[in-house]
């Protein structure tokens, strides 16, 4: 990805090292936005390993205004059995609250369509929380697809270890 410039002498760029507690700052902003202020257990180390370690399996596009991070998406591949063909899953998407309105959300979704149609995925995929109508509202505006009949699910914790342990059985 190039350096792209944006408003107000922003740049838009693949993420690298050194941005990792601008990212983790975003990661923490999201939290509180999302009403869970203590759950990011996330840190500067663990993403340096996940987004620039040998064989990296997330990845990062920020926004950069006067040297600080006000943006991030991050980002990994999916698989489409039904397509044959990757997609990305967009995990987090975040603009500082005093940076919205200049563009930088819609800058960031819009480079990860762009790697979509370079590369030939099939799909951009995301979830947004039930009450985040103002986020549900940006995503319509951009054509976003609400996914009708489709939950989400997940095992975490004691779950997780119980149903692993099954594996080994």
């Amino acid at each position: 990805m190039t350096v792209r410039p944006l408003a107000d002498g922003a740049t838009l760029r693949a993420a690298e090292p050194g941005d990792e507690d601008g990212i983790l700052a975003g990661i923490h902003a999201l939290a509180v936005y999302e009403r869970e202020p203590d759950a990011v257990a996330n840190t500067a180390s663990a993403l340096a390993d996940t987004l620039f370690g040998p064989a990296p399996a997330a990845f990062c596009h920020v926004v950069e205004r006067e040297g600080r991070i006000v943006g991030i998406a991050l980002w990994f591949l999916t698989y489409s059995t039904w397509t044959g063909r990757h997609g990305i899953w967009l995990e987090d998407l975040h603009v500082d609250e005093t940076e919205r309105g200049r563009g930088y959300g819609k800058a960031l979704i819009a480079s990860l369509a762009e790697l979509c149609v370079q590369r030939g995925y099939s799909r951009l995929e995301w979830t947004v929380l039930d009450w985040n109508a103002p986020s549900i509202a940006f995503y319509r505006a951009l054509g976003a697809e609400p996914m009708d009949e489709w939950t989400t699910q997940r095992l975490t914790g004691e779950p997780l270890t119980v149903l692993a342990r099954h594996a080994a059985s």
